[in-house]
């Protein structure tokens, strides 16, 4: 344990360890709020199954190789393994029991709920061409409890230039709309006439999106072998006192997300491997992939993915890296196992059916539901064991799929509810499979920098990605340890 830097600034008041108990107890899995007494008429996915019931973390320290890899066996692939260019889809030997993990059952993924936002998307990816075509279909349900004029949408791909976001038409319950604002990001539908409390319309979208080269420190677009589409579709921002819609930063996330169901259908070509947000089956000649309670859907492909799977319980693991980076494809495959476990054990059952962890050429790491982005350079610099970037940065973004994913809070402007709980899920990670790492996470991930400042700070309070990763993960994670200790273990546990 180091100094603890933070104690200073964070004493304001009894008062307000108060309300950070209250907020916690309070956070909903929707960031606006749904009055239970709404009843809405029944919109399900089109093709739903009658059967079915941005965090950028930073560069550490070298680590030390300390811990031996784990054993990895051939296995048979699974029938929904994607098929890998050079090699076999591989399992891992079952994670070795303890007294603390216990294996995680889930049933099938919960069918759409008809107060959420409904995304329905049929998409054509032209791999080589680098473009996109999408019709979309959204279903949208005013649960703001107020008439609403317009609807805004996030249309994130109009960031990287005019002529990325390409709209061919949009229409509201099968009517031309032609009363709408394209502002950078924002995307704004004048609507003929006001959308009344508890009730819902459709929104209809055809467009293309030329897909940019990746910049060197980005994450959408494509680069050499592989294309990454994050928050590539339009969506309906949550309305919390009005749309809420925050600015960019260089660094931090900065988009809030009502929960919602997802479907999409693509068409690719037969030698793209997709790593995606859900699951997949056929709809035709369609691959179609379904995800429920999500905040968005996110892919990335490649003609050269090598994948590597395993399962905790029913939930499917799957590692998609590049030649070349085997051992840390299949190492970080092994650590997400334990993630997924304990994670589901101490907190809740994972959300999702699967879980993508996937290369890619950026400076850090980055969590969508349902599918995680690791540096090419953790690969890299990977030797063995559990000490090292590409693990602790993996689970970091693995505990997202809770802290994000499962549990929504306002991204912008209280970072805090999401990335300090990652942080400190990274420690109760090594706690219970490397119970012996505790003195080291501690000074390779968090007192190594130095941590100072405010915790619970805007991402529009630092000037700095350093001086925000100080003050919200690792003087959060400080905070949450304090804080353990105040209430016991068994009580932070529970609560």
């Amino acid at each position: 344990m180091s100094t603890p830097h933070f104690r200073t600034p964070l004493k304001r008041s009894g008062i307000r360890l108060a309300f950070y108990f209250l907020l916690f107890t309070l956070l909903a899995s929707c960031t606006s709020p749904t009055p239970a007494a709404q009843v809405f008429p029944t919109f399900i996915l089109v093709t739903q199954d009658p059967n079915a019931s941005p965090t950028p973390t930073p560069f550490q320290p070298s680590g030390q190789i300390e811990t031996p890899l784990p054993t990895f066996t051939q296995a048979p692939p699974a029938s929904e393994t994607p098929t890998a260019t050079a090699t076999a889809t591989q399992t891992l030997t079952p994670l070795p029991p303890t007294p603390i993990i216990a294996p995680v059952t889930l049933t099938e993924s919960a069918p759409a709920t008809p107060s959420r936002t409904n995304y329905i998307l049929y998409a054509t990816l032209d791999f080589a061409a680098h473009t996109l075509d999408v019709e979309e279909t959204i279903r949208y349900y005013n649960t703001t409890g107020v008439a609403l004029s317009d609807i805004v949408l996030s249309v994130q791909p109009n960031r990287y230039g005019g002529s990325v976001f390409v709209l061919s038409s949009i229409a509201q319950d099968n009517v031309s709309l032609t009363n709408f604002t394209i502002n950078d990001q924002r995307f704004t539908l004048n609507l003929p006439q006001p959308l009344q409390p508890n009730s819902a319309t459709t929104l209809t979208l055809n467009f293309k999106l030329n897909i940019p080269a990746k910049a060197s420190s980005g994450l959408f677009g494509y680069d050499f072998n592989q294309i990454n589409l994050i928050d590539w579709y339009p969506f309906v921002v949550p309305y919390i006192n009005g749309w809420t819609l925050h600015d960019p930063m260089p660094f931090g996330e900065h988009l809030v997300y009502d929960s919602s169901d997802i479907e999409l259908n693509l068409k690719t070509g037969s030698d793209v491997i997709v790593a995606a947000s859900a699951p997949s089956d056929q709809n035709g000649e369609w691959t179609r992939y379904r995800l429920y309670g999500a905040r968005t859907f996110t892919l990335s492909a490649s003609t050269e993915f090598l994948v590597a799977e395993s399962a905790v319980g029913s939930v499917v693991i799957r590692s998609y890296y590049f030649d070349g980076y085997k051992a840390a494809g299949e190492s970080i495959l092994y650590s997400a196992g334990q993630a997924v476990s304990i994670f589901s054990t101490k907190f809740a059952a994972y959300p999702y059916e699967t879980l993508a962890v996937v290369q890619t050429d950026i400076h850090d790491g980055q969590e969508y539901d349902g599918l995680i982005f690791l540096a090419s350079d953790f690969y890299g610099q990977f030797g063995g064991g559990a000490k090292n970037n590409l693990t602790t940065i993996g689970v970091h973004e693995i505990s997202h799929q809770w802290w994000y994913g499962l549990v929504g809070n306002d991204q912008a402007l209280e970072p805090w509810l999401d990335e300090m709980m990652a942080t400190y899920s990274e420690k109760i990670f090594f706690e219970y499979n490397y119970p012996n790492y505790g003195d080291w996470w501690w000074q390779y991930r968090v007192d190594f920098f130095g941590p100072a400042g405010y915790v619970d700070t805007p991402i529009y309070t630092w000037g700095s990605q350093r001086s925000y990763v100080n003050a919200v993960y690792l003087n959060g994670a400080h905070f949450m340890d304090d804080l353990r200790v105040r209430m016991g273990d068994d009580n932070f546990s529970v609560f």
